[in-house]
């Protein structure tokens, strides 16, 4: 099956402008259904039916041939999702998540797996969110090496807003269209559209957007913006440039760099009407033109301003300089996501006090923070991850001496646990220096 998928792969990018008309024989078939349970995560959260892997695993072969046969029959018909929030700062609700019923999980990995290889020929180097042999430190890298290298003058940032609430249905399936010719795999997606979410006991009708957590949802949105923004600044926009401009994209947050403010100004001021042609809209107070590079420190200097800074993946990109005084492209981490992760850490260290004995809440304290490292401990961030680790061993030192009326540790023996745990400290997980010319 494998074979096969990967064989798609390769018909596609020696005939680009091919249309597939037969691959729904590859989502109903066994093997590939039985490939797409083993792949999912046993412990992530149930859907409205409340059916758990392991209850399905029990009477696996049954139920994957009966899944088969009504896919085939297409009297398959995808389970209501059921809506979760999670925290976002700015909303008093939080992030809507749509959880998915197992089974739906099993047909929505089937149809990824057939459609992935198809897209991943066609979709263009600008795009890296959600995709294999791609990842945030990847997209920041060659950002930072194009700005630090190349005739980069002025960046335009932007936000769209509410992206994945947004997502026209009617525009999807045209797309879609362009690469897929087998209407059986356009109607099950649009079953999934159409499956709508439970909250509060009541299912509500989706008619737009695709729901964050579902397991085809990235791959949608990466084929939904690949036509609207993508094609649109590479075949159309960049030819219309005077300069040098180019594009880098993560899912729905994107920047744009340019060497002349007339190109950056026109592309700031058509991005509102193309977005809206397609059912979106650009959120005004995030979007911005800034001057970005190895001039604007200067220039910001004599206007007795401070150089602009701009924010993407997490990270405040700064202009600074080297020992010897030239230009550096910079990052730290953003104040808001530093932030964040700092109430996250204490919110779950309060939790955690009155469920975790102390050793176990120590080791779990130790991945957490690690993971943080793993991600903000590029080059030039040092100080903000030593900041975080500071803030984070007092906060869990408070809690420790909160689990009883009676004091836990000392400092000194806090500091002994922690090394007894492999605490960890605070070294460069990522060399992201702007002058590497070598790719992760």
């Amino acid at each position: 099956m494998a074979t096969d998928l990967t064989r798609i792969g390769q018909k596609t990018r020696k005939e680009p402008k091919l249309v597939f008309t037969n691959l729904f024989h590859h989502v109903y078939d066994v093997d590939n259904l039985r490939a797409c349970f083993d792949s999912l995560d046993a412990h992530k959260a149930t859907g409205v039916d409340g059916v758990t892997k392991h209850e399905y695993g029990q009477n696996l072969e049954v139920n994957l041939q009966d899944l088969s046969n009504r896919l085939k029959r297409m009297g398959f018909r995808p389970g209501a999702k059921r809506r979760s929030y999670v925290p976002k700062p700015g909303t008093a609700k939080g992030r809507p998540l749509g959880i998915s019923n197992l089974e739906d999980k099993i047909v929505e990995e089937a149809v990824k797996r057939v459609l992935q290889p198809i897209y991943e020929s066609v979709f263009e180097a600008s795009s890296y969110g959600y995709r294999p042999q791609c990842s945030p430190h990847k997209c920041l890298d060659v950002l930072g090496r194009t700005i630090q290298q190349k005739c980069v003058n002025y960046i335009v940032e932007s936000d769209i807003r509410s992206f994945f609430d947004k997502v026209n249905h009617e525009w999807m399936v045209k797309f879609l269209h362009h690469r897929i010719g087998d209407e059986r795999i356009i109607r099950l997606i649009q079953r999934m559209f159409k499956s709508g979410f439970m909250e509060d006991g009541l299912v509500y009708a989706s008619e737009e957007g695709v729901p964050q957590g579902s397991i085809l949802s990235p791959l949608l949105s990466n084929v939904y913006l690949h036509y609207v923004l993508d094609l649109w600044f590479s075949r159309r926009f960049l030819k219309q440039c005077r300069g040098q401009a180019y594009y880098f994209r993560f899912a729905d947050d994107f920047v744009a760099c340019f060497q002349y403010q007339a190109d950056a100004s026109r592309f700031e001021s058509q991005l509102p009407n193309r977005l809206e042609g397609f059912g979106l809209e650009v959120a005004v107070e995030k979007t911005r033109c800034i001057a970005f590079g190895r001039f604007a420190r200067n220039q910001a200097r004599q206007r007795g301003q401070k150089p602009a800074e701009f924010t993407f993946l997490g990270f405040t990109h700064y202009c600074g300089k080297t020992r010897n005084g030239y230009f550096k492209l910079k990052r730290r981490t953003s104040r808001k996501k530093l932030g964040q992760s700092l109430r996250k850490f204490s919110e779950w260290s309060n939790k955690a006090r009155r469920m975790m004995r102390k050793g176990e809440m120590l080791r779990s304290a130790r991945r957490r923070v690690q993971g943080y490292l793993n991600y903000y401990a590029i080059t030039d961030n040092a100080d903000r991850c030593d900041y975080y680790v500071h803030r984070v061993k007092h906060i869990l030192f408070k809690r420790l001496n909160r689990k009883s009326q009676r004091k836990a540790y000392t400092w000194e023996g806090f500091s002994q646990a922690l090394a007894y745990v492999g605490w960890p400290t605070v070294r460069i997980q990522k060399n992201l220096s702007p002058y590497r010319r070598a790719e992760l």
